[in-house]
């Protein structure tokens, strides 16, 4: 490693290491609990919104608006990672947590309030729209801001400490996947359509309690203000020092994009293209979910100890050579047992051992002056790209080449991509 190197993903000498605080950590991931909370409860809930929002004689344009109003939060997140990131790294990690958490309230309400369209007609969408733009744009700032506050806790902890933000996504999804499992079991489709839908928004605005705590009682991070004098401009900084580790840092980013998402968007993929019931769609995506929750801290210790880029590496290769035979068992032989096994796989392999480790592999890349602005642009740049727009693309792909495969072939496409990213940032991260 070069010293120039080094210096820039280096630790400051004088800034005492610390054991993070359990209060502190517990409000930050509080705070991404719900920030993604409300952002899969929406995926889960596409069927009955494309109902509501986006009548049409065809039930496949409808849930194709409704998906494309879920990608569209996805294209204000580069504007919220660059604004929110700035904010972060003038300002600090504790304020900017505190806003993108009353960002997400604001959001979340207007999700849990609007009237439908036959009430209000073409409003209906274009207020749906709004309120996903917002939430959109609270989501572009909180990885980055969360993901600092965690890595700058504990130098010797980084990888554990940044994978607790991915556990409690997995913790989300199952919170997430329960309301959607009881709303469709228990309610008829007319309750749902009246009222059942909005019960997981309305819950998504406990937000607004975990703002309030986190803005008046959690600590900064001691690395960001033992360099609180040498803040000036992080924007700059970041595209005039580090742009090539944005580049890498998304195309790295992406792989674990796509397989999350595919994941997120099983149930629907399932039901709508094999048959398998919506209670059994749900229930597999709980059981992926309660995986997402608890075995994402074994990848991060795994980093913490081999090295971010091994531990990746080793589970992006696994994940490429059993993705293929996996999903022709579900699609060849699909079951509730089939799409359990898969979702497990694949919360296992791409998003525990892969994904997981990637906070701690991009706070190695930037310096702690620009560190929220460059972790933010390179997370949400390719979840622009590979994230929200992936239920599009493999639905587009079904459709247009006619072989159900294609979400497989998809995401060995993109896991080769990151493969001779994660290579090029070896020398760079431990």
């Amino acid at each position: 490693m070069n010293s120039s190197s080094a210096s820039i993903g280096a630790r400051p000498a004088r800034v005492p290491a610390r054991k993070g605080k359990l209060r502190d950590i517990v409000a930050a991931n509080i705070g991404a609990f719900f920030e993604w909370y409300d952002l899969l409860v929406y995926a889960l809930f596409a069927l009955p919104i494309s109902r509501l929002f986006f009548p049409s004689d065809d039930p496949q344009t409808a849930l194709l608006f409704s998906f494309l109003t879920f990608a569209s939060s996805y294209l204000i997140r580069p504007v919220g990672a660059v604004l929110l990131g700035i904010y972060a790294d003038k300002k600090g990690r504790k304020a900017a947590l505190s806003l993108t958490a009353t960002l997400m309230l604001i959001g979340t309400a207007l999700m849990a309030l609007i009237p439908t369209y036959a009430t209000i007609g073409a409003l209906a969408p274009v207020a749906l729209v709004a309120g996903r733009l917002l939430q959109g744009f609270s989501a572009g700032g909180e990885f980055g801001t969360a993901n600092s506050y965690l890595t700058e806790q504990n130098p010797k902890l980084k990888a554990f400490l940044a994978s607790l933000q991915f556990s409690t996504t997995g913790l989300a999804l199952v919170v997430s996947a329960l309301f959607a499992y009881f709303i469709n079991h228990y309610l008829t489709e007319a309750q749902i359509d009246s009222w059942g839908w909005r019960l997981p928004f309305i819950f998504g605005c406990l937000i607004g309690p975990v703002a309030l705590y986190i803005r008046f009682k959690i600590d900064e991070t001691p690395e960001f203000d033992g360099e609180k004098a040498q803040r000036a401009a992080p924007l700059r900084e970041t595209f005039r020092l580090h742009k090539r580790y944005l580049l890498l840092g998304a195309l790295i980013v992406a792989a674990g994009n796509v397989a999350s998402y595919l994941n997120i968007y099983m149930p629907t993929f399932a039901i709508n293209n094999l048959g398998i019931s919506k209670d059994d769609a749900f229930v597999a995506s709980i059981c992926s979910g309660l995986v997402c929750t608890f075995l994402p801290m074994l990848g991060g210790l795994a980093a913490d100890r081999y090295g971010a880029v091994k531990t990746m590496a080793g589970a992006l290769v696994l994940g490429l050579i059993i993705i293929v035979p996996t999903f022709r068992m579900l699609t060849g032989a699909p079951s509730f047992g089939s799409l359990v096994l898969f979702q497990c796989l694949m919360s296992l392999v791409f998003y525990s051992f892969y994904f997981a480790p990637v906070g701690s592999l991009l706070a190695q890349l930037f310096p702690t002056s620009c560190r929220t602005t460059g972790v933010s642009i390179a997370y949400v740049a390719s979840q622009t790209f590979f994230g929200g727009i992936t239920p599009v693309v493999v639905g587009f792909l079904v459709t247009r080449t006619g072989t159900i495969m294609s979400p497989a072939y998809y995401l060995i496409v993109i896991g080769l991509v990151a493969i001779v990213a994660l290579t090029s940032v070896r020398a760079k991260v431990r």
